[in-house]
């Protein structure tokens, strides 16, 4: 028997005791498209909240028996994630800061238009909805294990790729994995010894590229002692020591042109001789091999040897980019920052519905390992090229502290308009357009607090 997985919870929650008030509401919402209910109080609404499928409440701030500020922190013990918007009356403001500190996701002031609260509904629900894939994804995470918990990815591409290895694991055959930069090529390597019956033995992995020709020709197969000036002892190569097991070599088409060929012998003859050595040592790992470039044109050119490129390219793992599989961004930035926030020991933060969409639209030249250094920053908060500035960083209600109501109310609006005015390039009648004033009354803000147009 299947389990029937939930619909995602987005059901709006009217809590407002003046009906013709509460209808409103409520005919805004259905207006909008969003499935909505009105209640009179805020017992009925934890009733309602209780019974699931919730994705946003809208409160009054004053209501019988328990008000609205009540019913945000009884939200917030019930579900953290559960975005709770207050309307507020005219003397209301110190509440509705108290509210925002206890966790309430914004404040709307009355009197309001209907499509001011459509909006705010609108991006809570985002919000929302947001919070609640992360913590699916971060449950698929927990349970995932094996090649699934090292090749994350729901994506049919990697889906591919994982079914691909698991095929050809058990074989024998050499490997080449062709992918760009930072696409995880070391990790399908990997991933093909560890579900192998070679995964007790050892996985040596070599990079190529850079290494002067004597010195990648010991590396590879080892010398005897007095073979070249410094040999004072024998040394095991690369290819020797993986013995069992699997050796890996990276940015393989870098490889020198004499090396080329002792591979090929290797690879053909599954024999090698060690340097300054006359007897032959029998080879018994497998090879794996990775390279960013099209060896079948460097073949052409003559810049790589075809015999070892057809000697190689048996089982051919081609890793796609990230831009081309976008819909493993979520999982894959849920995975890094719940790393990022163990190694640094920091709180994983929210990202947030913008965040994400920036995450989605970026082209990722520098693939899965640069979207591991954006999750890397986004826990430690500092600017990072994709998300810029951390979320949240400058929050002058979360930050008042001790200060007097008038004085935290005033910080939240001047860094408001600043930030807004900074959006929109000092362009006065389109910061006013977003924030929903009069262009009068904002330029008088704006001369009392002393900002620049």
């Amino acid at each position: 028997m299947t389990a029937t997985v939930p619909a995602p919870e987005h059901l709006i929650l009217i809590v407002e005791d003046d009906p013709a008030l509460r209808l409103g509401c409520v005919q805004a919402m259905q207006l909008a498209g969003l499935p909505v209910e009105g209640v009179a109080s805020a017992e009925q609404a934890l009733t309602r909240i209780m019974q699931g499928g919730v994705g946003v409440v809208v409160t009054d701030m004053r209501l019988p028996k328990a008000d609205g500020l009540s019913l945000v922190r009884l939200c917030q013990q019930h579900d953290k994630a559960l975005p709770v918007i207050m309307i507020t009356g005219h003397g209301d403001i110190n509440l509705a800061v108290d509210a925002m500190r206890s966790g309430a996701y914004d404040f709307i002031p009355k009197p309001f238009a209907p499509e001011h609260l459509t909006e705010v509904v609108r991006k809570a629900l985002e919000k929302r909805l947001l919070s609640l894939e992360v913590g699916q994804l971060r449950r698929q995470l927990a349970f995932r294990n094996g090649i699934e918990g090292k090749l994350i990815g729901k994506s049919a591409a990697m889906a591919a790729v994982r079914k691909l290895i698991m095929d050809v694991a058990d074989s024998p055959v050499d490997v080449l994995v062709h992918g760009e930069t930072g696409c995880g090529k070391e990790l399908v390597a990997q991933a093909l010894h560890d579900c192998s019956g070679r995964r007790e033995q050892p996985f040596v992995a070599l990079n190529c590229g850079g290494m002067p020709d004597n010195l990648l020709d010991s590396e590879l197969f080892g010398h005897e002692a007095g073979a070249f000036t410094g040999a004072q002892k024998r040394r095991i190569g690369k290819i020797e020591f993986a013995a069992g097991g699997t050796l890996f070599l990276d940015e393989l088409e870098t490889m020198p042109m004499p090396m080329q060929i002792k591979l090929l012998r290797v690879l053909q003859e599954r024999q090698l001789e060690r340097l300054g050595a006359n007897q032959s040592v029998p080879v018994h790992c497998r090879f794996v091999a990775a390279t960013k470039e099209n060896l079948q044109d460097k073949a052409r050119d003559g810049s790589f040897r075809t015999d070892l490129y057809y000697r190689l390219n048996v089982v051919n793992i081609v890793l796609p980019p990230l831009r081309e599989r976008r819909e493993d961004i979520p999982m894959l930035m849920t995975h890094f920052g719940l790393l990022a926030a163990e190694r640094f020991h920091r709180p994983q933060p929210e990202i947030s519905a913008e965040q994400m969409s920036r995450l989605m639209q970026h082209d990722w030249p520098g693939n899965v390992r640069e979207l591991r250094n954006v999750a890397d920053c986004l826990v430690l908060g500092v600017p990072n090229a994709v998300l810029g500035a951390p979320s949240g960083s400058a929050s002058p209600v979360a930050d008042a502290g001790g200060l007097p109501l008038a004085e935290a109310v005033e910080r939240f609006e001047r860094e408001l308009i600043q930030a807004e005015l900074e959006r929109q390039g000092g362009n006065v009648a389109r910061c006013a357009e977003a924030l929903k004033v009069a262009k009068t009354t904002l330029h008088d803000k704006i001369r009392k607090h002393g900002l620049q147009s």
